[in-house]
């Protein structure tokens, strides 16, 4: 989520260059019936505290989910993160082990053992609404590429 903090500067960036609002990029979306970008991002978010909170046996914050500028959306992605970073990582580890139950959609729930969870449903999810984010600004034109979207991963050193 850090890198895509810096991919909503280019984002700014491109929309300054290029002399448009960026107002704009709140109504991307690829096709007529697919979720905007600020849903995109706020659904990223949601998963990543959601899913966190969850497998440490916290309540999650909730956001209203009115974001529709950059830097809305960057407030967003920093409150999640800090929320994210507050967790105990110990209790977020003992989660794996326990069963997690879970919203699904409006009137279904799920429930898994805790790993699998993170796994195959709270990451797929997470990175399923971060692509989509990040495709729908390269489509936009915004200069990025992997290596944007990958940012410097934690525990990096770069050798020569």
């Amino acid at each position: 989520m850090t890198a895509f903090l810096a991919i909503l500067d280019k984002a700014a960036q491109h929309a300054a260059d290029a002399k448009f609002d960026p107002a704009v990029y709140a109504t991307l979306r690829l096709r007529p019936n697919m979720l905007a970008f600020p849903r995109q991002v706020q659904i990223f978010c949601d998963h990543a505290k959601n899913g966190g909170a969850r497998l440490a046996g916290v309540e999650a914050p909730r956001y209203e989910d009115t974001e529709t500028t950059l830097d809305e959306l960057k407030a967003r992605i920093e409150k999640t993160l800090a929320f994210v970073r507050s967790l105990d990582k110990a209790a977020v580890e003992a989660g794996t082990e326990r069963e997690i139950v879970f919203p699904i959609g409006p009137s279904v729930k799920g429930k898994m053992k805790g790993g699998d969870y993170l796994l195959h449903y709270a990451m797929p999810n997470y990175y399923f609404h971060l692509t989509t984010a990040y495709d729908l600004l390269r489509f936009a034109g915004v200069g990025i590429g992997k290596r944007d979207f990958l940012g410097v991963p934690p525990g990096l050193t770069m050798i020569s």
